[in-house]
Formats: structure tokens, C-alpha cells, sequence
């Protein structure tokens, strides 16, 4: 296999995994619910989809072609995310969550 491409498919996984990692952090260290809901919902999708893409790249250059299942991955995880992250936020309004003091915007209480 090609250097560049090796490389190509290095830094995807480097990045994918460094995306995984903030998302995970921020779903343990953030304070109230809100919050915490942006942590998998934004840096780990990208993080998934850096993984995803390193997937298609080096199985497209190894001669196997791009897989329709890594395509339908990546279409369906970045459809799925934020609609899901959407209902629970939804969901957490009407449950009238608990929040911390710094986070903005409580339209529950207007």
C-alpha cells in the first residue's frame, strides 16, 4: 500500500479518536444534563465518522472498493445524532431537568 495513503488513513484514525476522546471527557467532566448532551452528540459523532473514513480509505486502496455499509454508517450516524440529541433535549425540558447555574437559556421558565 501506498505511503500516503497509510499516512492519510493514520491521521483520520488519529483525529477520529482524538474527537472520541473530547466527547468523552466532556460527557464526564460537564455539569448538568444540557451540558452533557453535547459531548457525544458532537465530538464523538465526528469521532465515529473519522474512524468510518479512515475505514473507507484503506479498504478502498487495498483493492476491495468502498464498502456500501461504511457509506450507510456515516449517512445514518450523522442523520441519527442530532435529531436523538434533539428528542432528549426535548425530553428534558418537559421533565423540567435540573440545570446548573451556568448554563443559559431555560425557556421552561419565561
Amino acid at each position: 500500500m501506498n505511503t500516503w495513503i497509510e499516512a492519510l488513513v493514520a491521521i483520520a484514525l488519529l483525529l477520529g479518536s482524538l474527537f472520541a476522546l473530547v466527547g468523552a471527557i466532556g460527557l464526564y467532566r460537564l455539569p448538568d444534563f444540557f451540558m452533557r448532551l453535547h459531548g457525544p452528540t458532537k465530538s464523538t459523532t465526528l469521532g465515529v465518522g473519522g474512524m468510518v473514513i479512515a475505514s473507507l480509505i484503506y479498504f478502498g486502496a487495498s483493492g476491495e472498493g468502498i464498502s456500501l455499509h461504511e457509506l450507510l454508517i456515516t449517512l445514518f450516524l450523522f442523520i441519527t445524532a442530532p435529531v436523538s440529541a434533539h428528542m432528549l433535549a426535548k425530553a428534558a425540558m418537559q421533565q423540567k431537568v435540573r440545570v446548573n447555574d451556568k448554563t443559559r437559556g431555560k425557556p421552561w421558565e419565561q
